[in-house]
């Protein structure tokens, strides 16, 4: 039977995964270990330094869930290793705001799928492109059943074992998706400023603040399928080697670097 892996890292409680675990679960076994806190914009980590606990909860069906103290790539490499058996599919999210651009390098949701793609499983990270500070319950299931259309597809087909999935899905009705486009990554417009403030003591501590990131909706782009009401999928390679540059830094460099007396 198929074996499908569910992390997030939004933390295991986290609406937005069990909206996906319930999607998946037609398509076979579905196990979770997710963080057992919030672990959004982690990035890659690899937790060498402290042993990892793992602890059995309750998903709210009433399902059991595992959580781990370790981040999403943690919870990755612990199924991996031998806490789960064979997984043929990673899937992590739902997170509740898109990851398009540079996010992937900060994303917790995108670098366990990274991780899963490490360990030769396909990964497929999934993130809604929620309003900024929307109030009031998120409504995952239209992302959740793009998420199960994009994972069955995987299934069912060979890719390259050095592509992660990258899936956002716009906040609107499934019935007003206009469909999914393939899409590179477009351009993250970042507005962060540093803010200094002093605590009781006197002493400075600092917040990294600003406004929220927008970005350029070019067509082709992760950013303007979504802005055009498209789910993006994007193709992320592991192998982040600039090959263009190889010809045009080998005539810059010629030969052994030359030591200056």
């Amino acid at each position: 039977m198929t074996h499908i892996l569910v992390t997030n890292d939004d933390g295991v409680s986290a609406p937005g995964l069990f909206s996906l675990v319930q999607a998946l679960r037609s398509l076979g076994e579905v196990s979770i270990l997710a963080p057992d806190r919030n672990w959004s914009a982690s990035g890659h980590v690899k937790t060498l330094h402290r042993p990892l606990r793992i602890k059995e909860v309750y998903l709210e069906d009433g399902s059991t869930a595992l959580a781990s103290d370790g981040a999403p790539s943690d919870c990755v490499a612990l199924s991996v290793l031998g806490i789960l058996p064979e997984l043929d599919l990673v899937v992590s999210g739902i997170n509740p705001n898109a990851n398009v651009g540079h996010d992937v390098t900060y994303s917790g949701t995108v670098t366990a799928a990274m991780e899963a793609v490490i360990w030769g499983i396909p990964g497929l990270a999934v993130s809604l492109d929620s309003p900024e500070n929307h109030l009031g319950v998120l409504d995952y299931k239209p992302a959740a059943e793009i998420a199960r259309q994009v994972a069955e597809t995987t299934l069912n087909n060979k890719f390259d074992r050095d592509i992660v999935l990258n899936l956002n899905v716009p906040y609107i009705p499934l019935e007003d998706i206009k469909g999914l486009q393939v899409t590179r990554q477009g351009q993250r417009v970042y507005q962060d400023e540093l803010i200094t403030r002093s605590d009781p003591r006197g002493v400075p501590y600092y917040w990294i603040g600003g406004d929220p990131p927008t970005g350029v909706p070019d067509q082709g782009t992760d950013i303007g399928a979504l802005k055009e009401g498209y789910a993006s999928l994007t193709p992320l390679k592991l192998d982040l080697t600039a090959e263009e540059y190889f010809e045009p830094l080998g005539k810059l460099f010629p030969g052994a670097i030359q030591r200056t007396e």
